[in-house]
């Protein structure tokens, strides 16, 4: 991992000493290939160079680039500290972007992390900070157009390459275009074996295109790339997981979930989100996860009222409804019924995705089919804004072909009692039965052979 990422950019540092130069590099390079000992490599810079504003920069994204609102605000004191050595205007438009996100504003810090791009399109912090918020608030095509427009100021020669076609094949992988993403994905790897980031697009492009038993192979063959000293282990042990749910080896999928995914309780959002969509996943297809439900459920309770991230609100509504902890459920619900009013980011997508989508969940868990069935059906083309991949996001799909087959089985044998064939495969007989029935038949004969 090259130490050098940082001078392929800007080379202008206030406040860097030379020793302080290198732990920085090293902690930038850590980043962007999703590598583990960023914090520390940052605490040697910021001990050698407490000035160094980019330093502090680096910090502060490390915090904001998640889910989590308590973490998230954490960068205010960074932000508060960096504000008052005397930037540069490079350094002051990070600052910018930053203080930007801190106001909810995810928009105005893409913008500005756009023009810092402009005038710099090999800033690859820059690139990494705005590729994370592209897809936080779920904008796909601009995530993966941004590093397209990257790619002809780079070059295999310039240090941090491989990230920029790592961020580029994420891009294209949610954008439909699997064969360019596995392309770049393995450019990427080529470049730099332990990129755990390139590893990560790989799974997904294995998801994607439904290779589960190659994307097991790959998982298992490169294992010590992503699980070891790698920022995205837990992440990467639930693609893993999915791999064996898809070749049968469900048993073995949940010991990847008590051993790798809930082994140490982790409280961290992005563990609770796998380990929620994991378990609604078993529970879809009809195996029993016992108790697993309600640990889950307890360590999600203290989020219920962070009104920051519809992703999130649903990941923990799977939590609640799966453990059957009603009175949790009706809680989230009537937080986010006051949040949907409100003039926020997060109340908007509320309105639009988060509370009708944990709404469909609990009609879903309490046997309402029909209902569930109508409101995941009726919500919006950009339901991709509420975040997250294709594959995560796949649990909402996964959630309303199940229901759509809970309707369809009663309505079939009603339908053969009387001798008549049912249509479904042209949305007749659906329907009927339920609301958008028309939209969903054809999907649903896709998935279930019918």
């Amino acid at each position: 991992m090259s130490a050098a990422v940082e001078r392929a950019g800007a080379t202008a540092h206030t406040g860097a000493t030379p020793e302080a130069l290198a732990a920085y590099e090293s902690a930038l390079a850590s980043v962007l290939a999703w590598r583990s000992g960023t914090g520390a490599l940052l605490e040697q810079a910021l001990a050698k160079a407490p000035g160094f504003v980019m330093a502090h920069v680096l910090q502060a994204y490390t915090l904001l680039c998640s889910r989590d609102r308590r973490r998230v605000q954490s960068a205010q004191a960074v932000l508060h500290r960096a504000a008052g050595l005397g930037p540069n205007e490079r350094e002051a438009l990070h600052l910018a972007a930053i203080a930007s996100v801190l106001t909810d504003n995810y928009d105005f810090a893409r913008e500005t992390l756009g023009e810092l791009l402009q005038q710099d399109p090999r800033d690859a912090l820059a690139a990494h900070a705005a590729h994370a918020f592209d897809y936080l608030v779920g904008d796909a095509e601009r995530m993966s157009s941004r590093v397209a427009n990257l790619l002809p100021a780079w070059s295999p020669e310039v240090p941090g390459y491989h990230a920029v076609l790592s961020m580029h094949a994420f891009g294209l992988v949610e954008c439909g275009d699997s064969e360019g993403a596995e392309f770049a994905a393995r450019a990427a790897l080529a470049l730099n074996p332990l990129d755990a980031r390139a590893h990560h697009v790989m799974a997904h492009v294995f998801e994607m295109t439904d290779r589960a038993d190659e994307g097991l192979r790959w998982m298992r063959e490169h294992q010590a790339c992503w699980a070891e000293n790698s920022s995205v282990a837990t992440h990467c042990w639930w693609h893993l997981a999915l791999f064996l749910m898809g070749c049968g080896q469900v048993a073995e999928a949940l010991e990847v979930y008590d051993q790798r995914v809930r082994s140490g309780q982790s409280c961290a959002i992005a563990d609770l989100i796998d380990a929620s969509a994991l378990l609604w996943r078993l529970h879809l297809r009809g195996h029993d996860v016992g108790e697993r439900w309600n640990e889950l459920c307890d360590a999600w309770e203290p989020h219920i009222g962070d009104a920051f991230c519809s992703f999130t609100d649903v990941h923990a509504m799977l939590a609640f409804v799966g453990a059957r902890d009603w009175a949790r459920a009706r809680t989230l619900e009537r937080a986010l019924a006051v949040g949907e009013t409100l003039p926020t980011r997060h109340g908007k997508t509320t309105r639009q995705l988060g509370l009708p989508a944990c709404r469909a969940l609990m009609a879903f868990g309490q046997g309402d089919h029909a209902r569930a069935i109508g409101l995941l059906g009726s919500l919006p083309a950009l339901a991709h804004r509420l975040g997250g991949s294709h594959a995560q996001r796949d649990v909402l799909h996964l959630t309303l072909l199940q229901a759509v087959a809970c309707v369809r089985r009663p309505v079939r044998r009603a339908l053969k009692r009387i001798g008549t064939v049912p249509l479904f495969g042209h949305g007749i007989a659906l329907g009927a039965a339920v609301p958008n029935g028309h939209l969903l038949s054809a999907r649903f004969a896709a998935a279930s052979g019918g």
